[in-house]
């Protein structure tokens, strides 16, 4: 069974790893370096937070980043679960609903009204957990994006 527990910059190789892996997994080049710059100045400014699983020889096997927000209309706070991965082999083993699990307790613990998350359509399988888990597609906003260079 893996533990799920708050990252701690001891965490950098390993997460780095992890979040290399995630990239890849959304057709970004591997870029090491680059992974270990953004996670440094995360845990830096301390404006994400982030929970891993580790199994019980100690390694880490996924992950999930939370980024606080606030909601204007409703006046209260809300989260932005903006990535969640767990390694190939780990999955279909529970570490994906305990880490998502995990993210709605920290976020219940702080006071936080809503948590919202985007991704991919043809993300069928995040999409099963998601809904298993009570998510609700949002049908009512369309979601932009702009690029700025």
């Amino acid at each position: 069974m893996n533990t799920i527990r708050s990252a701690t910059l001891n965490d950098l190789d390993a997460l780095t790893r992890l979040l290399d892996g995630y990239r890849q997994f959304y057709q970004q080049p591997s870029d090491v370096d680059a992974v270990r710059a953004f996670l440094r100045q995360r845990f830096g400014q301390a404006d994400s937070r982030i929970l891993v699983s580790e199994d019980a020889e100690g390694g880490l096997t996924g992950f999930v980043q939370l980024y606080p927000g606030v909601s204007t209309v409703g006046l209260n706070a809300r989260w932005t679960l903006n990535d969640l991965f767990v390694l190939p082999e780990c999955r279909d083993k529970g570490t994906g609903r305990a880490l998502m699990e995990a993210a709605t307790q920290l976020a219940h613990d702080h006071g936080v009204a809503r948590l919202i998350l985007m991704t991919q359509v043809e993300n069928e399988r995040a999409q099963h957990l998601y809904e298993s888990l009570g998510w609700q597609r949002n049908t009512a906003f369309y979601g932009y994006l702009l690029d700025i260079k």
